[in-house]
């Protein structure tokens, strides 16, 4: 069911290596979904909530009276939640503040010289829109994961946007506005893809105000979105399809580590699932403990797809520091470590958008509960970016303040770059500011 990999004794061969074409990857176009995208976008920016009611019926089967959930139906959603899953919701909500509290930046004042200072502010963006994506699966902890951040940050305005459901009345699904309740948020939007996030980007007169982030999850639709639209509006990341990585030895346990696979393969067909060992018995255990657990789990049909997809496979490494070397250039979005002192192998880890450490820290916790963000990067782009945080809402402005003598005592200096950058007018900038001394 899943294919294996083995780059045993490779190395020592004189062959060289690129993890990064090694490591099985979904096959995720976005420039191809770019042609599907544009002229939805365009749409949009053009005929504004026509278009978007239209597109909605197209592409979600529903026909929108109007694109915002009234308050009543918010407030309804939360009255009528299972008290067991709002619980869960308020834990969820509860640890992740806890975590995203301490991600608060403070400004910071730098004397360079006397009367001269550069203070580094940390604004929050003003206005952000929230897409929580519909599909396969309901996910209100997408909802915490985007707003808790925000909050923290102290973003003023918050819109966030997901499907409709023609099971659900036109609505979202009830649990993501229930969530949305229980964190305070009122502004929500049905409407849900690439006309969704062209909405948030250009604004509906007298429906939308623009925003100016977009961030949250989806599929490669709203990926391209995000593409497109950038520059229009700030974005977090463009989501591809969810990954997990085990780096896992002799002493891991192959049912946990076949569990965490699989419930990975659940989300989506394209899911990744990848194991990284260098114990033949344990990939032998894991092969039979995938074959069962499919058999097993609800989605066995998913399941099965994706852990048979190119994108996943068992990789065979001489030791723990070649499956270090192919972790690291494969950069999943989630990396577990099940391995003998996994806490010291988990700090030689540099690239991950999460990393969960030992036996009894599976995905699963921080999909819900470690108080961890779970939008994170995919595609490999953990090499160079981060997951959602307080951070992503933030800007970081330098605000400079010399007084004359200070100015003065740096006047030469300004000049003479200015004139070795061919400025002349920068420096003469500088000049007339003292020009009634001479």
């Amino acid at each position: 069911m899943i294919r294996r990999i083995d780059l045993r004794g490779r190395l020592a061969a004189g062959e060289s290596l690129d993890y990064r074409t090694l490591v099985p990857r979904a096959p995720i176009d976005v420039e191809a979904a770019l042609e599907a995208v544009r002229p939805i976008c365009d749409d949009v920016r053009q005929r504004g909530l026509a278009a978007v009611k239209e597109l909605t019926l197209r592409f979600d089967g529903v026909e929108l009276e109007q694109v915002r959930v009234a308050q009543g139906d918010i407030d309804d959603a939360l009255g009528t939640l299972d008290p067991r899953v709002r619980a869960a919701l308020e834990e969820s909500i509860r640890r992740a503040r806890l975590v995203h509290a301490d991600q608060r930046r403070t400004d910071t004042t730098t004397t360079v010289v006397a009367g001269g200072t550069v203070t580094e502010r940390w604004i929050p963006v003003r206005r952000v829109g929230l897409y929580v994506p519909g599909g396969l699966a309901v996910y209100p902890s997408s909802v915490v994961m985007n707003v808790v951040p925000a909050q923290a940050a102290g973003v003023q305005s918050l819109a966030v946007a997901s499907p409709p459901q023609a099971r659900a009345g036109g609505l979202p699904h009830p649990t993501i506005l229930a969530a949305c309740a229980l964190l305070g948020v009122t502004e929500v939007y049905a409407v849900g893809g690439a006309q969704a996030l062209a909405m948030l980007a250009y604004g509906i007169d007298g429906e939308v105000e623009p925003v100016d982030l977009v961030t949250g999850p989806g599929n490669v639709y709203v990926a391209a979105a995000k593409r497109l639209l950038r520059g229009v509006v700030g974005i977090d990341a463009e989501a591809g399809p969810t990954e997990i990585a085990v780096l896992a030895d002799a002493t891991a346990d192959p049912r946990h580590v076949a569990a965490d696979l699989v419930s990975q393969a659940e989300h989506d067909p394209l899911a990744a699932s990848v194991l990284v060992t260098d114990s033949e018995a344990l990939a032998d255990a894991v092969t039979a403990e995938l074959d069962l657990r499919a058999k097993s789990t609800k989605h066995d049909e998913r399941v099965r797809t994706a852990l048979a997809g190119e994108q996943s496979g068992i990789v065979l490494v001489d030791d723990l520091a070649q499956g270090l070397a192919v972790v690291d250039a494969y950069a999943a979005e989630h990396l577990e470590i099940q391995t003998r002192d996994a806490t010291l192998v988990a700090q030689r880890v540099r690239n991950a958008g999460a990393v969960f450490v030992g036996p009894w820290s599976p995905v699963s916790l921080g999909d819900y509960a470690a108080g961890s963000n779970h939008v994170l990067p995919t595609g490999g782009s953990a090499r160079h970016s981060s997951g959602l945080s307080v951070q992503t809402f933030l800007r970081g402005v330098h605000v400079v303040e010399y007084d004359e003598t200070a100015l003065r005592a740096v006047a030469d200096t300004v000049r003479t770059l200015a004139d070795a950058e061919d400025l002349p007018a920068h420096g003469e900038a500088i000049t007339a500011r003292f020009e009634d001394e001479t």
